[in-house]
């Protein structure tokens, strides 16, 4: 596998280039802006492209643009964890770049591998991504809510429900969760969800999708209640697990290993759903490189909930939702815009 670094940072394109030459099929070359990196590409072509956003002479995103006009190659955003940034960082997905991982620091042994293992796992995935079957969404319009015309009030009583969603997605995953979530009505059952994003870009992530969702989109917080209408997306770099509290699901954050390469991991929510919902759940296991989410899924099948897997042709890596099936805890495969109908439909069945 042939890796293009591009970032102005040298101390970045070293620690880079040092972590990925631990892996024999993997060749890099460094560029310091996307200047050299076009002329580098003229005389071999990467099969991905690990790219910084603030660079010199050309910035990352335009450079994104163009690639994605001109010579699709996967993308993966290399960003540090600042303010703005995360923001600029998940409009590059929308832009076509297959995900996001952050920029490796020095100084922490346990940081350094775990940054290894994510990006070596993150590029390989993003090598074998399938780019031509990325959704292409129409130009969104804002959510339209009462409030342009009266001030909202409180609820005087919150109902509460027995079903909740779980659903979880890597590679890929940003585009599918959101052509779900904006397809929920809003009386939606609960979901949770897991997509494999390091911590920040999450909560952008899941301001954007509030802004076009008739659902209520937020970053999952410590306590935060599981309710109909409601998507909690759990923070980069931390688990979440859903309780039971008499009548309500409650979601905790939990820090600890990574599970299956990954933190959060798909496998933790589910199995905490399984053992929290039983067969008031449903789990929906989407595009995504690797095992994270399969054993956990089984779980909840086992428990008595309903499973759904995308399928093939929809998913940008169909390794997740393939293994979920190899395992036997799928019900139904479907393609990625049948989703939303059938959750809602399982969610009012009785």
């Amino acid at each position: 596998m042939k890796v293009l670094v591009v970032d102005d940072s040298a101390v970045v394109r070293q620690i880079v280039t040092a972590i990925l030459a631990e892996q024999r099929d993997i060749t890099v070359q460094v560029a310091s802006d996307p200047l050299i990196a076009m002329q580098k590409m003229q005389q071999s072509r990467p099969d991905v492209i690990l790219l910084d956003l603030e660079m010199p002479r050309m910035d990352g995103l335009t450079f994104l643009r163009k690639l994605m006009s001109e010579d699709p190659i996967p993308v993966v955003v290399c960003s540090a964890l600042a303010g703005r940034g995360s923001d600029v960082a998940v409009q590059a997905l929308e832009e076509g770049a297959v995900d996001i991982v952050t920029k490796p620091r020095l100084g922490v042994r346990e940081f350094l591998i775990e940054t290894s293992i994510t990006l070596t796992d993150t590029l390989r995935a993003a090598a074998s991504a399938k780019l031509r079957s990325r959704l292409r969404h129409l130009p969104r319009k804002p959510k339209e809510t009462a409030d342009a015309v009266l001030a909202a009030q409180p609820p005087a009583v919150r109902y509460t429900t027995d079903k909740v969603v779980a659903m979880g997605a890597s590679t890929g995953g940003t585009e599918a969760l959101s052509a779900i979530i904006e397809a929920l009505p809003p009386d939606a059952p609960a979901v949770v969800v897991v997509q494999h994003m390091p911590e920040v870009f999450t909560a952008s992530f899941a301001r954007r999708l509030n802004d076009i969702s008739r659902v209520e989109v937020k970053e999952a917080a410590d306590g935060d209640r599981a309710a109909p209408g409601h998507v909690l997306i759990a923070p980069g770099n931390r688990h979440l697990i859903v309780r039971r509290s008499g009548a309500r699901y409650v979601v905790e954050l939990a820090d600890g290993p990574l599970v299956s390469r990954h933190r959060p991991s798909v496998d933790v929510l589910f199995r905490s759903v399984a053992q929290a919902a039983g067969p008031n759940a449903i789990g929906v296991i989407l595009t995504g490189m690797g095992s994270d989410g399969a054993a956990g899924l089984l779980e909840m099948f086992e428990a008595g909930a309903v499973t759904i897997a995308q399928n093939e042709a929809t998913c940008v890596v169909f390794g997740m939702p393939k293994e979920a099936i190899a395992r036997g805890a799928v019900h139904h495969v479907l393609p990625l815009g049948s989703i939303p109908g059938a959750l809602v439909r399982m969610a009012t069945a009785q």
